[in-house]
């Protein structure tokens, strides 16, 4: 059966890589604008569920009495509609003021303390990269600000949570029995006073730990009755991942911590084989395993009821970091677009009109390999603004330029290609095929060397600039990679299955 759905001959092959390549373009086109797709659909599932059931939807129930059949007719698949991210320039959004307190911040680190906290905000706003903020930080006389406007918020009140919740991580492990007692007696000396309080470990609500009652008497007494602080705690988070328990198959959220906190986990670990180590989210514990071993490698896992939301969130702020220093919104108001869809609209006209002139010049200059390129360019195009919106990728006014530099890079590897083939020619190669191999293996360490070195510049540029150059670099690295794949394989593929005799002979055709 497999061999008869994937032949083994170059041929055979060459229809299904170009079969497949046309089912990819047609699935991300219709994904990139749906709403063709999408009224045709409609208007062919309204037609399906129009149809009188014919004739053979009639049956014959036990009781001899006929029926319709309660069939389900198959309908078209719709495309999500999903709008592209724009930025903050193109369709407005919220404008956030807060004030830092740098009361407990020693004078000389104050500008240290609020360029800490804007990094920490705009990691929390920003955790892919993509949605492209505006995280500033406003400093007076006797006033640090930090200035966050985020686009096409619509819950601002949500937002301000986000940005002002950070989980507070601890580790904590058993006090003294008679500690906790201690503790107990004060959040209840009345009864204490009357003996109704007893004195075994098993009357202290911690042996085994009690996490409802815990909170219930931290809130009286003000104070942890089962557990103590350690020193490990959040800042020493290195990374927090979510990944499912493969015996329960629940949801976990697994810690990695760096060298420092490593050694203070094991000894944590060490101290307390055979007892219970909790570990406390915003003063809340949430897991409490007990230590069977001392734990090297700096590895715990939070357990519990998580949603794959819940997890994600709360991995995503453990990532992002604590505040150094706490914040108070002071302002919030929506802003309006600073560039408008007009300019969006005369930049799509633009790159729109700059795309129609190379396509013509490649058609001109290069004759049917140009015109190939054209469609492995649509191929590039349809696929590209997919991983745009997949993503999806927050799109400024910097992110449309970086966009439109890529499909240069991709017209560029066209170019070297072409040019080789047509050296090709003069060097007096008889064979098309042989001579378009040869064109894209000696075009390859150019268009290789030229491709990597715009990835390492965007690289840099993502991960060591401000998030309007990281749209900028986020978008021209993707539509670099992405046209390497339309250059050499797209491109490549069609015109293999062009190579056919009436084409081949004609190298006029091919190329000048």
């Amino acid at each position: 059966m497999f061999k008869k759905l994937f032949p083994k001959s170059q041929k055979a092959k060459i229809r299904w890589v170009v079969f497949l390549i046309l089912i990819a373009t047609i699935i991300a086109a219709n994904f990139d604008f749906p709403r063709y797709w999408n009224r045709g659909a409609e208007w062919t599932n309204t037609k399906l569920d129009s149809i009188t059931a014919p004739a053979f939807l009639l049956e014959q129930d036990d009781w001899g009495i006929i029926r319709w059949i309660d069939d389900n007719v198959a309908h078209i698949p719709l495309f999500p509609e999903k709008e592209y991210s724009l930025g903050l320039d193109l369709q407005g959004g919220i404008h956030l003021v807060y004030e830092a307190d740098l009361s407990d911040v020693q004078p000389g680190l104050k500008g240290e303390a609020m360029s800490s906290l804007r990094d920490v905000l705009e990691r929390r706003v920003n955790f892919l990269g993509v949605s492209e903020p505006v995280v500033q930080v406003e400093r007076s006389e006797g006033s640090d600000r930090l200035i966050i406007e985020l686009a096409g918020v619509e819950d601002p009140e949500e937002a301000i949570k986000e940005i002002g919740e950070t989980p507070h991580l601890e580790f904590k492990e058993p006090r003294a029995e008679e500690e906790q007692i201690r503790i107990i007696q004060k959040a209840f000396p009345e009864q204490a006073a009357e003996g109704l309080l007893g004195t075994g470990p098993s009357q202290n609500y911690c042996n085994p730990p009690d996490p409802q009652m815990i909170s219930f008497v931290q809130q009286i007494a003000e104070e942890d009755p089962c557990f103590a602080d350690t020193e490990l705690n959040g800042q020493y988070l290195e990374r927090a991942t979510v990944q499912t328990d493969p015996t329960t198959g629940q949801l976990q959220v697994s810690l990695e911590f760096d060298e420092e906190g490593s050694k203070l986990f094991e000894e944590i670990t060490e101290r307390n084989l055979g007892s219970t180590v909790a570990i406390y989210l915003d003063g809340r514990p949430v897991s409490m395993p007990t230590v069977n071993q001392k734990i090297t490698g700096g590895q715990a896992v939070i357990t519990g009821s998580f949603t794959p939301d819940e997890a994600r969130n709360l991995a995503r702020n453990l990532n992002a970091g604590a505040l150094p220093v706490p914040i108070t919104i002071i302002s919030q108001q929506r802003v309006g677009a600073s560039l408008g869809e007009q300019s969006l609209y005369e930049s799509l006209e633009a790159g729109v009109l700059a795309l129609i002139v190379v396509m013509v010049f490649l058609v001109i200059i290069y004759r049917f390999s140009g015109l190939l390129a054209v469609l492995s360019l649509l191929v590039y195009i349809s696929l590209l603004l997919a991983l745009i919106k997949l993503i999806p990728i927050t799109l400024t006014l910097a992110g449309i330029a970086g966009l439109i530099l890529s499909i240069g890079m991709a017209v560029d590897a066209n170019i070297l290609i072409f040019e080789r083939l047509r050296e090709e020619f003069k060097d007096g190669v008889e064979s098309t095929h042989l001579a378009v191999e040869r064109a894209f293996d000696r075009a390859w360490p150019s268009i290789r060397d030229g491709n990597i070195s715009t990835l390492l510049t965007a690289a840099i540029l993502f991960w060591f600039s401000t998030s309007f150059v990281q749209g900028f670099a986020l978008t021209l690295g993707f539509g670099v990679a992405v046209s390497l794949f339309s250059a050499m394989v797209v491109t490549k593929y069609f015109m293999k299955i062009f190579l056919i005799k009436p084409l081949e002979k004609r190298k006029w055709l091919w190329t000048r």
